[in-house]
């Protein structure tokens, strides 16, 4: 498992995709989605997630139904069309900031060095 403070910066986009993915999820259904699709790496809690919900939808980037299953209100969330076309925005930027993250990593400063010689 990644420690919480690496995992709190992608909560959103996490998020984001599962949603442009799906369709519409449910609280519980995007922490578990992102259990199993990490083999358990990433587990989240709902009380890190539904901030970000909010935030979300009070920007206007989500909608939300209310479902009744069995005797309980489900509540699912939905990418409206500001949502969409954020979410392929900041996808694309976290895909770039990935990218960049490995390319610092796989950096060697000496080895530049004697390439410029």
């Amino acid at each position: 498992m990644y420690s919480q403070e690496l995992i709190k910066g992608t909560v959103t986009p996490l998020i984001l995709k599962l949603l442009s993915d799906n369709k519409r999820m449910y609280g519980y259904q995007i922490t578990q989605a992102l259990k199993e699709a990490t083999q358990g790496k990433i587990s989240l809690t709902l009380a890190a997630i539904y901030p970000v919900l909010h935030k979300l939808k009070a920007s206007g980037e989500l909608t939300t139904e209310k479902e009744k299953v069995g005797n309980r209100l489900r509540i699912y969330y939905s990418l409206t069309d500001q949502g969409n076309a954020m979410a392929k925005e900041r996808l694309k930027e976290f895909a770039d900031y990935l990218n960049t993250m490995k390319s610092l990593l796989d950096f060697k400063p000496g080895l530049q060095k004697c390439l410029m010689v």
